[in-house]
């Protein structure tokens, strides 16, 4: 499938506002910015938010920053930064500019002062309960706090105290002073600074009180002359407050925020608090867990940026809120390895075969193509001898009818080599098959042109004297309830924490690891090597238990799929 998705975005209405602001001299250059919270590690959610913003940034001759929104030390660290880095680079893009909002803490607290002697904040004793139980509620006023109407004098020589470390974590915080009565609770004279004694990854020890995320955010984006800020709708309801900030606090530079739909995936969570929860929790094997939906999970399964991308160009760029099949990420993975795995062969449940009438102590060479579909990728040599492994589940003793695989008395192909038949079935004490032997039929090598019959059956198969052995770690979706989380703001702070209630949806098989053989030529495969492997799917080798001469694969995407993307005229 054909697509312009690398290097622009399909019409959207981003593109038409922007369009209209270069037009009407309302801006002369478009700066976009990626904002993360260095809190956790990317998904795949954040990738349409890169993406989105480095590319219509691109196409437009502007740029894009990379701003981390490091507020809160308690919660941040310089893994996550460096993760996020990772992340952005292997996507394909790179940033023009690379900030903190740590960068500017010095120029936020003086904004904070202009509030101040304007009236238009003030320090509050209340505790955090009593702010939050004073705060109202959607249909209910706000109450104001008794220390509302504290003097710009004692605000100011408060504030200073708080900066200079004499007061505890909690004991005061400086608030907006807008409106406890506004329909918009975000309005109803918000938290912007908090008292933490916390070291910073980027600060030290210097600071001991940090503005709140959403008082900062809106600081930052006028700082870096941000013309067009691109953001996910549940920040809509926090575009007065972050206007109300850039207007009261004077700054001459005014960003405009516009917001889009997020991307939510069927049996996926993308709340950072809940993956955290399952890293924390050893659900997973860490943030790059491949069942996770974080980017350094996609990459350590095998998914391309490539595939990433061609996704999100599909999901468009709108403002609705709708769920996405995963089905349909599964469909442009696949779409994007079909031409670019060699196809190969691995037995994950082996059966050993032994074919009576080969000669013993032979082997020859057989010849496969790679590729089918790509004869570009050529040739490789194969190896073949007496004895065999095929996969179990290719043998049935007793098969019910259509059944076109391998059985007492009938024959099939093996893939690149012969045909064969079963004469016996050997078993242990317990009668379970533990070898079936075969003859095999000279004529009917693969490639020579035989045409004396006919079978319906071919299967797969591994030499067993030069078989690498090879670990198979499968894959399904982590979570079984096609919605499990609503439409989550995990970069406001002070949002109430989530619940475990989606650990009840967890699949309890969303991983199951099996010992099995790969061709020989696969011994030395090195992380990230892709494969298509006959009739199993696609395969990527892990980065972080591969090891020399025993491979372990991770099962990227299935061959086949019921979804369809929807027809567009």
């Amino acid at each position: 499938m054909e697509h312009n998705s690398i290097n622009s975005t399909p019409p959207n209405f981003i593109k038409n506002i922007i369009t209209e602001d270069l037009k009407s001299g309302k801006v002369q250059k478009i700066v976009t910015r990626f904002p993360p919270e260095p809190n956790g590690y990317l998904h795949i959610g954040h990738a349409k938010a890169i993406w989105i913003n480095f590319t219509i940034a691109d196409e437009f001759g502007g740029r894009t920053h990379l701003r981390f929104d490091d507020t809160n030390p308690v919660k941040e660290d310089v893994e996550y930064v460096n993760s996020i880095k990772e992340d952005v680079k292997w996507l394909g893009f790179d940033w023009e500019e690379l900030h903190f909002a740590s960068d500017y803490f010095e120029e936020m607290y003086e904004r904070a002062i202009v509030l101040i002697k304007k009236g238009k904040a003030y320090v509050d004793d209340q505790s955090p309960d009593e702010i939050r139980a004073n705060r109202g509620t959607l249909t209910e006023p706000g109450q104001n706090s008794p220390y509302r109407d504290r003097s710009v004098e004692e605000n100011l020589d408060l504030f200073a105290r708080m900066r200079a470390g004499e007061f505890k974590d909690g004991e005061k915080v400086l608030r907006a002073k807008i409106d406890m009565a506004s329909p918009n609770i975000n309005l109803r004279d918000p938290v912007i600074y908090r008292i933490l004694h916390a070291a910073h990854h980027n600060t030290g020890d210097k600071w001991c009180i940090y503005p709140m995320y959403t008082y900062a955010h809106p600081l930052e984006d006028a700082i870096e002359g941000i013309t067009h800020s691109l953001c996910t709708t549940e920040f809509e309801d926090q575009r007065p407050f972050y206007d109300w900030v850039i207007e009261e606090t004077e700054m001459p530079s005014v960003p405009r925020q516009y917001e889009f739909g997020r991307l939510n995936l069927t049996q996926t969570v993308t709340s950072k608090r809940k993956l955290k929860l399952l890293v924390d929790e050893g659900i997973v094997d860490g943030w790059d867990d491949p069942r996770m939906p974080t980017i350094s999970g996609l990459r350590r399964r095998g998914v391309t940026p490539e595939a990433i991308k061609s996704f999100v160009f599909e999901a468009g760029i709108s403002k609705a809120y709708g769920e996405i099949d995963l089905k349909m990420l599964d469909h442009f993975i696949r779409e994007d390895l079909k031409l670019k795995a060699p196809r190969t062969m691995a037995v994950l449940d082996p059966l050993k075969v032994v074919i009576t009438n080969y000669p013993e102590g032979q082997s020859e060479m057989l010849e496969a193509e790679n590729n089918s579909e790509n004869p570009e990728m050529g040739h490789r040599q194969i190896p073949f001898s007496r004895e065999i492994y095929i996969e179990r589940e290719d043998f049935m003793e007793n098969p019910p009818s259509k059944y076109f695989r391998l059985f007492p008395g009938n024959e099939v192909r093996l893939k690149h080599a012969y045909f064969i038949k079963c004469n016996d079935v050997i078993k242990d004490e317990e009668g379970n098959v533990i070898e079936i032997h075969c003859t095999y039929d000279p004529e009917t090598k693969s490639g020579s042109g035989f045409t004396g019959r006919k079978v319906k059956g071919t299967i797969h198969w591994v030499d067993a004297a030069q078989a690498v052995p090879a670990e198979f770690r499968l894959y399904e979706p982590l979570i079984l309830d096609e919605q499990v989380e609503g439409d989550v703001n995990d970069e406001e702070e002070g949002a109430d924490a989530e619940e475990k209630s989606f650990m009840d949806y967890l699949n309890p098989n969303s991983l199951k690891v099996v010992q099995g053989f790969v061709e020989p030529g696969l011994k030395d495969v090195k992380p990230q090597d892709k494969f298509q492997f006959f009739r199993h799917g696609y395969f990527n080798v892990d980065s972080k238990y591969s090891k020399p001469g025993h491979p372990v694969f991770n099962l990227v995407v299935s061959l086949k799929s019921s979804f369809q993307l929807p027809n567009k005229k």
